[in-house]
């Protein structure tokens, strides 16, 4: 028994660290380059709902962008703010011409309330702009993102362009959970097989979408995913299913992100979108034991190995060797996480702890869809 556990344990462990460093390596990285003398103009989308502490910060950062200042707009979006977030973007607006505060109307029966506010917010750039951007509020853009990501995108003829930016980690909940979610969608996506062009399948972010107007006006816009949860995703389906030319891309070396705080908007931001990253109810429940399974077996599987190994017996200390490779392995491949994401080396001994919280996120995921109701925002959705 300790043979079959431990062998298939070093090679459940080599198998997902293979998997994973070949998706690392599906995602063609962005690399920092200086506007062209020919930039189109592009205008900058911002939907924005209590974005206080965000909205300044981001705005500072695309107002310091490397692009031509006569190309560029930038349409910061209030979607019906409690807080300030309206009257700060207003002070900047009166300080930048670029800038442009839209006012979203009340949200419309059956609309969710970030896809109305973009759907807002392209009313309001002229239609002779080709390029459109949607920026969510809580992304750092370097000065060379915008003329970067729009060489990529002419260089790839793509219709559409998403960035994954690199993630900044500040409380526990963030070092805890973040890490072992990538991880997991790591080992689980194919990205080589959904981004192929012949794929009717898509993957994206909503951080940042830049979209040719004219694929954007064809599909449908965002109006047509209205309903959506996860709008991204469904929107980049609908543009690739039309024929149009969608990707991700890694945008680390000019975007970054703080997406939550701690656990009060990390909980619900990713019980929010879990079900339709992973692919369904039944997947997302299959995925999160199989982790929580995973994850502790770098610790009972050489603790089985060695309360069952019999003194002196000479191969006893085989299945014991392979074991203790396969969980190193797993310890490593955390630790390295712990190094990427710049947060402190022990966080890398943290990992079944990781996955076992996320698994519980998992289930209260399923349980909001079983009662068909979302809380995002200040907003109940059914």
């Amino acid at each position: 028994m300790t043979w079959v556990l431990s062998l298939a344990w070093l090679a459940a462990v080599a198998w997902l660290i293979a998997h994973a460093l070949g998706q690392r390596h599906a995602l063609a990285r962005v690399r920092p380059l200086a506007a062209r003398a020919d930039a189109p103009p592009v205008a900058i989308l911002v939907p924005a709902r209590d974005e206080r502490d965000n909205i300044a910060p981001c705005l500072s950062a695309l107002r310091a962008l490397d692009y031509p200042r006569e190309r560029l707009r930038i349409v910061v979006i209030d979607d019906d703010s409690s807080d300030d977030t309206a009257a700060i973007v207003a002070r900047l607006a009166a300080e930048d011409a670029r800038i442009t505060l839209v006012r979203a109307p009340p949200l419309p029966p059956g609309w969710k309330g970030k896809v109305h506010a973009c759907v807002c917010g392209v009313a309001a750039v002229p239609a002779e702009v080709p390029w459109l951007c949607f920026l969510d509020a809580d992304m750092r853009a370097d000065p060379p993102l915008l003329a970067s990501a729009l060489e990529a995108a002419r260089a790839g003829a793509l219709d559409l362009l998403s960035l994954a930016p690199r993630q900044l980690l500040g409380s526990l909940a963030e070092r805890l959970i973040l890490p072992c979610g990538l991880y997991l969608l790591g080992f689980s996506q194919d990205l080589a097989r959904v981004q192929a062009p012949d794929s009717g399948d898509a993957v994206a972010t909503g951080q940042f979408l830049l979209v040719r107007r004219e694929a954007y006006e064809r599909s449908g816009g965002f109006a047509s995913v209205r309903a959506e949860i996860c709008e991204d995703v469904a929107f980049a389906r609908r543009l690739k299913r039309a024929g149009f030319r969608v990707l991700l891309e890694d945008g680390s070396a000019v975007l970054a992100v703080r997406m939550y705080t701690g656990w009060a908007t990390l909980w619900p931001g990713i019980a929010k979108n879990l079900i339709e990253m992973i692919g369904g109810a039944r997947r997302t429940l299959l995925t999160a034991a199989v982790a929580v399974l995973l994850a502790w077996a770098a610790i009972l599987v050489p603790l089985y190995d060695l309360s069952a190994r019999a003194p002196g017996a000479a191969l006893a200390s085989v299945p014991l060797a392979a074991a203790l490779a396969g969980s190193a392995a797993a310890f490593g491949l955390h630790f390295a996480g712990a190094v990427h994401f710049r947060i402190p080396w022990y966080y890398g001994l943290l990992f079944p702890l990781g996955y076992t919280v996320g698994a519980v996120i998992a289930l209260d995921s399923v349980r909001w869809r079983v009662q068909r109701r979302v809380r995002w925002k200040g907003r109940l959705y059914t």
